[in-house]
């Protein structure tokens, strides 16, 4: 088949069940296009995407000669690939398939219409018909695939992602910005709904990857660009110093004893102090020591005190290559910084603590070694939850955090369970949200060994003149009564927000975030670890507030993605690509700026606007940007469109 061969078209309507024919009348439809004199066939069937549906289009490929195929049915998104497996199994190009959307732009939008609505098919399925007229064939090229993977991040979901893929003998670099693997879950303590220590799960996966052959880890490290496409990407890295050779340290700990600078610790979340030389935990990977460049007054009493010589405190920043096939990003999430919510305090006295602080003073490893003391030191008889702090808030975060319900009834059971019995615990919410398995159960606890529930959002937390109390002002609208509560500490449950790099890291990707913030997925129900540039995956909580488990889940669904990729030693890339007309092009760079991949660059030696094949993902912005027409997009040509409205009107 060549382009210049006369085009026959075939129209192939699809009932959808009843989504289609239930309000369109497909047999007058099909009379009215047989009348027409430039369609060649016309089939319809119940579902046309099943297999006896495709039969019936490559047997009218076979039999009629149809070369240009029209498929009215849903929306493109759902089946365009597959009618064009459907065409190329019947032999001819698979570009020649137009789908004419008569699901959800006609008979969903005009259900109590239904004569309009046939009426308005009828046109679509025609303006397909104009545009099919004028399609080209579409080249296939193959490119081979660099059989090793980034993965951004080093929490929970992105060490079970590198896990996976390097499971199956692919190399793994793993980047983590932060001293040690392990993220967020390591700061958790326990895990709902069973009480598990996180540590006591986290750790294995973290001694996995330290022995594994085909993963290297790159700690205080960034991604500052990448280039290249699905496949054969480059991705370069800075690396920021250590100052201290993991290889040569034994961790003996002399160099943090003799340090002389003190600062608050991030990894207690600010309620502890650290050297500048420190190991965040003890079982951080790597497992030895690094400086705080910022902190530290390069005194060099830590380096004359090493016995091994490990340490370097003249060691420089590092720009490091990788060229990789795929890149998975994971850099996590935030808790929403509660300050703008003055009424509750936040930052105003030391008593008020979220419920991730909450998490660190309930860890034998924390700031009080495990002790619930107020910040006098005092011990607590009583604390309130404040739920949907900063959630479900129109001012400041609309959606539900999914997590925070859970991580209060954990943080109330432990405290009565594991530390006081007769601390009293008491959860002010909107309404409790535990939707998953064992989840219903876990509340159900809480409230029979003696977690006290108000249903209300407090107005206010004040400070008690009296004495080191606060006292949280809140009315029960269940009992319509309002209280003035005494408690030792307020802990707020705030909302999961992205990672603070998470824009930046975006930028460099050339991904989306969405409304919230949070890195947005190709299609959140048909391809939830996708992004709009292929190669580039992502997984946990920077697609979305999630728990460990969703976590684990997700980091495993963007390897096993990869792992499919890999599959072939090449990739197909179908040419849906701009052609230029160099006799309209002014060169004045318009579709350059508007290319969000790199895609078209300016070639000054050449004076000409060249395209980029491989980077190119057709979504056809440079076309639209052009003043002169000169940049066109193969399925997307102005004759097409203009045939195709022809047609309609």
């Amino acid at each position: 088949m060549t382009s210049s061969d006369q085009p026959k078209i075939g129209v192939f309507i699809c009932h959808c069940g009843t989504n289609i024919a239930g309000v369109i009348d497909v047999k007058r439809i099909v009379n009215e296009l047989q009348r027409a004199d430039n369609i060649h066939v016309v089939r319809h069937y119940e579902f046309m995407c099943s297999e006896h549906g495709q039969e019936l289009i490559k047997k009218a490929i076979e039999k009629q000669k149809i070369n240009r195929i029209v498929v009215a049915c849903c929306s493109p998104k759902f089946h365009e690939k597959t009618f064009q497996r459907c065409l190329a199994a019947g032999g001819i190009n698979p570009f020649f398939v137009e789908i004419a959307n008569i699901r959800e732009q006609c008979s969903w939008v005009h259900k109590s219409k239904p004569n309009e609505a046939t009426e308005k098919a009828i046109k679509i399925i025609k303006g397909a018909v104009g545009k099919a007229l004028h399609l080209k064939p579409i080249e296939v090229i193959t490119v081979p695939i660099i059989r090793e993977v980034v993965v951004i991040g080093g929490g929970i979901a992105g060490i079970q992602a590198a896990l996976d893929i390097a499971d199956t003998g692919t190399k793994v670099h793993i980047i983590e910005k932060y001293v040690s693997l392990g993220g967020n879950m390591a700061r958790t303590e326990k895990t709902f709904p069973t009480n598990d220590c996180a540590m006591c799960i986290l750790s294995p996966k973290l001694n996995d990857v330290r022995s594994h052959d085909n993963i290297t880890i790159h700690t205080m490290s960034e991604v500052k660009k990448v280039d290249g496409f699905l496949g054969n990407f480059v991705v370069t890295v800075e690396k920021n110093p250590r100052f201290v050779d993991e290889k040569k340290c034994i961790n003996c700990g002399r160099c943090i004893e003799i340090c002389p600078v003190e600062v608050l610790d991030e990894w207690q979340l600010n309620m502890g102090f650290r050297k500048a030389i420190h190991v965040p935990f003890a079982q951080a990977l790597p497992s030895c020591p690094a400086i705080d460049e910022k902190n530290c007054t390069k005194c060099g009493k830590c380096e004359e005190k090493c016995p091994t010589n490990a340490i370097n405190l003249k060691e420089t920043k590092q720009t490091i290559t990788l060229r990789v096939g795929a890149i998975i990003t994971s850099i996590g999430w935030e808790e929403w910084d509660p300050s703008p919510i003055v009424q509750y305090r936040y930052g105003q006295n030391k008593n008020v603590i979220t419920q991730f602080q909450f998490a660190r003073l309930l860890d034998p490893f924390g700031p009080t070694d495990g002790k619930i003391l107020t910040a006098e030191g005092k011990s607590v008889k009583r604390i309130v939850m404040i739920q949907c702090v900063g959630s479900r808030d129109k001012r400041y975060n609309q959606y539900c955090s999914t997590v925070c319900c859970m991580a209060a009834l954990k943080h109330a059971q432990l405290a009565k369970m594991e530390h006081d019995s007769e601390i009293d615990v008491i959860i002010c919410h909107q309404e409790m949200r535990t939707p998953k398995k064992r989840h219903e159960q876990y509340f159900t606890n809480a409230r029979e060994i003696g977690v006290k529930f108000i249903r209300g959002r407090p107005s206010e937390v004040l400070e008690d003149p009296d004495s080191d109390q606060l006292i949280v002002r809140v009315e029960d609208e269940e009992l319509q009564k309002l209280f003035s509560i005494k408690t030792d500490l307020v802990v707020l449950s705030t909302a999961t927000v992205a990672s603070k790099d998470t824009e930046k890291l975006a930028r460099i990707l050339g991904i989306d975030v969405d409304a919230e913030g949070f890195v947005a997925e190709l299609h959140p129900k048909l391809a939830p670890v996708e992004t709009k540039v292929a190669g580039i995956f992502v997984c946990g909580a920077l697609q979305g507030p999630k728990d460990i488990p969703d976590s684990v889940a997700q980091g495993g669904a963007a390897a096993a993605k990869v792992i499919a990729t890999f599959s072939n030693p090449v990739i197909k890339k179908n040419l849906e690509i701009p052609e230029i007309n160099q006799d309209l092009c002014v060169l004045c760079g318009t579709c350059v700026e508007s290319c969000n991949f790199s895609a078209l660059t300016k070639h000054d030696k050449l004076k000409k606007i060249v395209v980029h094949a491989l980077k190119c993902v057709g979504c056809g912005m440079c076309m639209q940007a052009c003043p002169t027409g000169a940049c066109q997009l193969k399925t997307y040509r102005d004759d097409q469109l203009h045939d195709q409205i022809q047609q309609i009107i």
